[in-house]
């Protein structure tokens, strides 16, 4: 049941969103390899942005040197080189557009070719004597953070064979005549270098370190998400193993009471008769529920979920918890509109009874159930006048073990809820009315009920 405490609060709302993820009893569940994929995704998105910085720093860079210090550059050449790394970003783009995940691998060739693209323009500037060569600090660092062990000792590979090779094969600068500062250029291009390289490692590395962050986030819900569907597959199994087992005095408390009813001596007082009515609705409600308990659990004495419409579905299910709750005044206002052929489901029309209890069980003089249609969905609105949730409940909508009461099994009528819908692809929003009570809403896709057209209403 959902519980309830008597503090009202002001109108705040929990909302529980459909999960994304797949859970399976009894299967393997893989919680890190989604979460490490969308993770590289957004530090490949994050490369391509250090890449667009890079080109335009060279570019500057290459401008600054050539026209204002007047040293030669091969600038065709090195036009050549960021050219093909704006076309790399591109391709990179249109990559990320139509790739939902991204593997170490292609992290691993990423940060290759941009060494690949720095060793050529070092080539082309002085080799190792270019005092930008810290810039292999900042792919290696990338590295370290961003792929697995082996990716990362290829990339420190890869880097020191190409700086060795820069020691012996490269363009030497023509610096102009009468330069004769060359020690003091060296010591302020390896200060630019030093201050780019702590720049773009502080920004960048906040930046991967808020991915891994949100990673660590999505991996937790992950493992509550499996954690709570172990505990629907237990619940599943003592409930269908209890059905079994209550079959058997269900059935003889029927026969038991029909041979009652036929008996002189009770047919004839009409206060016995009356008690023994009341006894025969009581057993034929617990008799629904375990046959609907073995529907769910694909165990069904009978014909499984029937075709019906919304009318027809809410207008019985109205009809029976009234039946069941003849204390409670249950008003019902449907609003959906033109009637849709649906498909009766027995795990939904228990949520439906689970909210309309717990309401039942706080405003017993005054339910209300309202059906809606909001484009393609089937609203589901449960009011009363009851005290409302808790703040704490409120916070933690979903959970199980959620209730203020301390009663040993309870809050767990609206964990049970959050998930037949989210099962659904629906969405359990609980808030606290403006002015008194609280309101349960649940939205539920009718693509997921629906089995035909509209009918005539």
């Amino acid at each position: 049941m959902l519980e309830r405490t008597s503090d009202l609060h002001d109108a705040n709302a929990t909302a529980v969103m459909p999960s994304a993820v797949r859970a399976a009893a009894g299967m393997p569940f893989d919680l890190a390899a989604p979460a490490d994929l969308a993770t590289n995704r957004k530090n490949m998105a994050l490369l391509v942005q250090l890449r667009w910085i890079a080109v335009i720093g060279q570019i500057a860079t290459i401008g600054f040197v050539q026209f204002w210090m007047d040293v030669a550059l091969p600038l065709l050449p090195m036009a050549a080189v960021i050219f093909g790394l704006v076309a790399l970003n591109l391709v990179s783009l249109l990559w990320l557009r139509y790739r939902a995940d991204i593997n170490n691998r292609e992290l691993l060739v990423a940060l290759a070719l941009d060494v690949a693209a720095l060793t050529a323009l070092l080539y082309l500037s002085g080799g190792a004597t270019n005092p930008f060569t810290s810039l292999y600090l900042l792919q290696v660092t990338l590295g370290a953070v961003l792929l697995d062990a082996p990716s990362t000792w290829s990339l420190v590979a890869l880097v020191c064979m190409n700086f060795a090779w820069l020691t012996s094969y490269y363009r030497p600068l023509e610096l102009p005549q009468g330069f004769a500062e060359a020690f003091n250029l060296y010591i302020a291009g390896t200060f630019i270098g030093l201050v780019l390289d702590a720049v773009l490692l502080v920004v960048f590395m906040t930046r991967i370190n808020r991915n891994l962050r949100d990673r660590d986030l999505r991996l937790a819900a992950l493992r509550q998400h499996a954690a709570e569907q172990d505990h629907i597959v237990q619940m599943g199994l003592l409930a269908s193993g209890a059905a079994h087992e209550l079959g058997t005095p269900l059935a003889s408390l029927s026969v038991i009471l029909g041979d009652w009813r036929r008996m002189p001596a009770l047919a004839s007082d009409p206060e016995l008769s009356q008690d023994l009515g009341e006894m025969e609705i009581s057993v034929q409600r617990c008799k629904s529920i375990v046959t609907g308990i073995l529907l769910s659990a694909g165990e069904a004495r009978g014909e499984g979920s029937s075709p019906t419409t919304v009318a027809a579905f809410l207008t019985a299910l109205v009809e029976e918890w009234r039946t069941t709750r003849p204390s409670a005044t249950l008003y019902f206002r449907n609003a959906f509109g033109a009637d849709l052929a649906i498909v009766s489901d027995i795990a939904l029309k228990q949520a439906i009874f689970n909210v309309l209890d717990n309401a039942a069980e706080v405003s017993r003089d005054w339910i209300e159930l309202m059906a809606e249609r909001n484009a393609d969905k089937l609203v589901l609105s449960v009011t009363d006048r009851g005290p409302g949730f808790s703040r704490e409940m409120l916070a933690h909508v979903g959970k199980p073990y959620q209730s203020t009461k301390g009663s040993s099994g309870s809050g767990l009528g609206l964990f049970l809820v959050v998930n037949v819908v989210r099962k659904l692809g629906g969405v359990v929003t609980a808030r606290n009315r403006p002015d008194i009570g609280a309101a349960v809403r649940l939205e539920l896709p009718l693509s997921t009920l629906a089995i035909g057209d509209h009918l005539d209403g």
